[in-house]
């Protein structure tokens, strides 16, 4: 499995492929720092038994159906101040690898989701962890880990979709691989190149509900209108009296 390589420079060249495990973030955690692993290494599964989302939210994803996956990198070219940076550039490269299926219908739901406009609510395709180990002011290793729903059709949760159920084929997941790889690569290497300009326009432009008047909640339920985020990854709500800054889990959307 996974034998083919992506046309790229680095990442996916090395796959561990394990038939099951409980994560793949945490196979890759272990890894880190031995001679033989460099960077862009992948380990990939078919059955993750213990898959690790948001909020601590269990990862759902039925065995030999989908993509699951982690990649190590070494940002070390950013600062501990610029770690939403690499969540900007890997939710862009699977916003790329998905709207050559999906259309611009393909959103990214922050921090690190995406999400599918199929109705006024929209549908997760895709899930993103991201694990950064710091040394001094740089970030040294990061740990990205993603999950697609590829060719799963049933899911427990009722604001899950996959390509499958979006589009009626089947994919060859080894094919998609391979296309998601190439993908991860021209993002990463366009953060290291110093695109971060683009990158941060690019990713307000595919925002989840950016620029429109919807429902949140912060303790208490409020209306706002996503105007972008600020340096540092923080989501930036505008009121209308004032605007609004949150961290991860301090903003739910009310969908």
């Amino acid at each position: 499995m996974y034998n083919n390589p992506p046309k790229t420079l680095f990442i996916g060249k090395s796959v561990i492929y394990l038939p099951t495990c409980h994560s793949t973030n945490d196979i890759a955690s272990s890894l880190l720092g031995k001679p033989e692993i460099f960077e862009g290494t992948v380990v990939i599964t078919s059955n993750q038994t213990a898959g690790k989302g948001q909020r601590g939210n269990k990862w759902e994803a039925e065995p030999d159906k989908n993509l699951t996956f982690s990649v190590i990198l070494k940002p070390d070219f950013l600062k501990i101040n610029q770690q939403f940076n690499l969540n900007i550039a890997i939710s862009l490269a699977v916003h790329d690898f998905l709207t050559k299926y999906l259309g611009e219908k393909v959103k990214i739901k922050w921090p690190n989701d995406v999400f599918v406009i199929e109705t006024e609510t929209g549908k997760k395709i895709c899930g993103i962890l991201i694990q950064n180990t710091i040394r001094r002011e740089n970030i040294e290793h990061a740990i990205a880990g993603i999950g697609i729903n590829i060719n799963q059709e049933n899911f427990s949760e009722p604001k899950a979709a996959s390509l499958k159920s979006l589009t009626h084929q089947s994919y060859d997941l080894e094919k998609l691989f391979r296309e998601i790889s190439e993908s991860i690569e021209r993002r990463y290497l366009q953060l290291r190149e110093n695109g971060m300009p683009a990158l941060l326009n690019q990713y307000h432009h595919v925002l989840y509900w950016y620029k429109q008047r919807r429902t949140f909640k912060a303790g208490d339920l409020f209306k706002g209108e996503i105007i972008g985020i600020d340096e540092l990854g923080r989501l930036m709500i505008d009121t209308g009296p004032e605007v609004r800054v949150f961290n991860f889990k301090e903003v739910e959307f009310i969908e």
